[in-house]
């Protein structure tokens, strides 16, 4: 499978001007990619440095018009918030579900935990997050594929349904207490997993930054 690159091919232009991008095969002599990292969680998707020593490319890998590079970098972003948008949304709603699950079988004291007024508002606080970050997706979706500017929805989508999914599960773990921050149940991996998002693919302050500039261009 090959690899995209965007790289600096003018010397004389300034910050992320001159900067293009290219397609590089992973036989390329000279592309190397280095030691698979050990992270916290996604732990069954691999992370490794990719290494570029004297790697020469043909100008026919050219991805789009060269000096384009970053443009198309950040197109590519629009989207690929959306999807990770996405992944918080199905971590939220499977904790979601794992958390009424556990409250209609767990008993303390002879009554069911789901009668436990306090674990009710966990829910509905957790159920009005979940479908609210639901509608910010479909809403950026529905507007990519309508081939019309999506950066400002996708950046919303993206900070809301991360962070979202850091307080669905913290508040899933609360609910499963001691039992939750064992490995012998889901929910701690869920957790590590949730984390990541509100990082990659732009941290929430950054979205914070898209949001407020394409706001105050209006």
């Amino acid at each position: 499978m090959p690899d995209g690159a965007t790289v600096k091919t003018s010397k004389a232009a300034v910050g992320y001007h001159g900067m293009s991008t290219i397609i590089v095969d992973r036989n390329t002599p000279g592309f190397i990619i280095g030691k698979r990292e050990e992270k916290m969680g996604i732990r069954a998707a691999d992370v490794s440095e990719l290494i570029f020593e004297n790697c020469r490319v043909p100008k026919t890998n050219l991805l789009g018009k060269e000096g384009k590079g970053f443009k198309i970098f950040m197109e590519a972003l629009d989207g690929g918030r959306i999807g990770m948008a996405s992944q918080a949304l199905g971590i939220a709603e499977e904790t979601l579900k794992l958390s009424k699950d556990y409250l209609k079988v767990r008993v303390q004291f002879g009554k069911p935990l789901e009668k436990q007024q306090g674990l009710q508002w966990y829910i509905a606080d957790m159920a009005t997050k979940v479908s609210a970050a639901r509608a910010l997706i479909y809403e950026a979706a529905m507007t990519m594929d309508r081939g019309e500017n999506c950066t400002e929805i996708a950046a919303i989508a993206k900070y809301y349904a991360s962070e979202m999914a850091v307080e669905v599960t913290n508040k899933a773990l609360q609910i499963y207490s001691g039992y939750g921050y064992m490995r012998d149940y889901p929910l701690e991996r869920m957790y590590r997993d949730a984390r990541i998002v509100p990082i990659y693919e732009g941290t929430s302050e950054i979205q914070k930054n898209i949001i407020a500039r394409e706001e105050l261009k209006k």
